[in-house]
């Protein structure tokens, strides 16, 4: 299979994020293969399901990211996991790998609206649309819960 432009540039972004992150980190991934690459791809990534992006059943006709934004911001669609159990799996996530890590650093690969549904949660945001707005890819934000911080750690 041949990669187009934008293919290139996401891989060459990935290594370029790979590169900065801490040697001993213990890397976690969603399940989705981009997100395993997008940590090297091979077996030091763990994959966690619990890091997956919200389900969800969107039209196939009207802005979709009008619809993510206002699910991050707190509105309900049908047929959309609630956001509360998206906390849920995500912070279960987070607590057993940052256990499994043993004072290392977590650096975990998943999706824009469950990470803003579980920062939102475990930090509060002044706007989860604002922050589910500005993430990129490939992002790096650096979360602190004994803080209570979260802020793009680098921008490639």
């Amino acid at each position: 299979m041949r990669r187009g432009a934008a293919d290139t540039e996401g891989w060459q972004a990935a290594h370029r994020l790979v590169a900065r992150l801490p040697k001993d980190a213990r890397l976690v991934s969603s399940n989705e293969p981009k997100a395993w690459q997008t940590l090297g791809g091979d077996d030091a990534v763990v994959r966690d399901r619990r890091f997956d992006e919200v389900t969800r059943v969107e039209p196939w006709e009207g802005d979709y990211r009008e619809l993510r934004r206002a699910y991050v911001e707190g509105a309900d669609h049908a047929d959309w996991e609630p956001r509360a159990e998206v906390a849920k799996r995500f912070d279960a996530g987070i607590t057993e790998h940052l256990a499994l890590a043993g004072g290392r650093p977590l650096v975990v690969a998943t999706h824009g609206m469950a990470m803003t549904v579980w920062v939102m949660t475990r930090l509060g945001l002044e706007s989860a649309g604002d922050f589910w707005a500005d993430l990129r890819f490939p992002d790096a934000h650096l979360v602190d819960l004994g803080a209570g911080t979260v802020e793009r750690a680098f921008t490639l």
